[in-house]
């Protein structure tokens, strides 16, 4: 099993000096990667669901680093972590800019990127960038997909699709990883799942909390949707990396006595990671971000001793 960690985007965790010594720690630690969220900007009046909390409203405030900018620190502050937009948003952003930006970041890396990847969800924030219709940004999404892959891996590189083209351009240099950066695809919904077997070569999806819980069997049974689906693509499921977003949550069982898969004692925690283990998870990405960066710390710590003494 390997493991990463969320990148604070706001607050004092997420100020210069804290971001490059939860990096580096992280790192010596031997964790494998880092994920980044993506917000650009936040309207102040939202009617948009937000699909991870019960109520449908959003936690987070009014401030975040953008992406890629972020990235691109990241990648220099370290030399061994994987870098995962968690989950990039695909329609905000020119196509063939972003496949540049990535491009770019993965070269300077060595070759570091995973594109973690989700249709987004709300709607408001679309009309703000001047984003592709909202409701269509599935379609939208799948688009640039294919625009990002033919960039990577063409030149010149000629497009003509629905939202659109471009003939025989360069955009060079491409990525440091052949044919291109690994593409996870987020989200558990059935539109994303025929995503990630059309075109992801992993499924990146978000559980462990209350409005997503992804338990055991849920999540079996959708990841055996999963292989049917890229069968029936005509794709090996076994190349799929699968990667699994959970909060840690450490403060026992609920009231009501339903427990998250990833909390409550150390041994459920760590019954829970071999379960995962079993039906096919081989990375998962744990929250440990605090207002507190020496808290943030401390939790990353605790961790990595939990799973080096249980030598998982």
């Amino acid at each position: 099993m390997r493991y990463g960690f969320y990148l604070p985007t706001r607050g004092r965790s997420a100020e210069p000096d804290a971001l490059e010594a939860l990096v580096e720690r992280g790192e010596a630690l031997g964790f494998h990667s880092t994920v980044i969220a993506d917000h650009v900007v936040f309207p102040v009046a939202i009617a948009s669901k937000y699909p991870y909390t019960v109520s449908g409203e959003f936690p987070g405030g009014g401030d975040a680093l953008e992406q890629l900018t972020l990235m691109s620190f990241v990648a220099a502050k370290s030399t061994r972590l994987r870098l995962i937009t968690s989950v990039m948003i695909l329609p905000h952003r020119n196509p063939v800019l972003t496949a540049k930006m990535l491009a770019t970041i993965d070269v300077l890396s060595k070759g570091r990127v995973t594109v973690g990847v989700g249709v987004g969800w709300l709607r408001e924030e679309f009309a703000a960038l001047g984003a592709a219709h909202f409701d269509r940004r599935g379609a939208v999404s799948d688009e640039y997909l294919r625009i990002f892959k033919t960039l990577w891996t063409q030149s010149p590189a000629s497009f003509s699709g629905e939202f659109y083209r471009f003939e025989s351009i360069k955009c060079l240099p491409q990525p440091v990883q052949k044919p291109h950066p690994p593409i996870w695809v987020g989200g558990h919904s059935r539109a994303a799942l025929r995503r990630a077997a059309r075109h992801g070569d992993g499924w990146h999806p978000v559980g462990a909390n209350p409005a997503a819980t992804l338990a055991p069997p849920e999540f079996k049974t959708l990841l055996d949707e999963l292989r049917r689906l890229t069968e029936a693509e005509g794709r090996d499921p076994r190349a799929l990396t699968i990667s699994y977003k959970a909060p840690l949550y450490d403060a026992g069982v609920p009231a009501g006595g339903v427990r998250r898969p990833f909390s409550g004692t150390t041994d459920r925690v760590l019954e829970d990671i071999a379960t995962y283990a079993g039906l096919g998870v081989s990375e998962l990405i744990f929250d440990f971000r605090s207002e507190e960066p020496k808290e943030s710390l401390e939790r990353m710590e605790r961790f990595a001793e939990l799973t080096r003494k249980a030598r998982i």
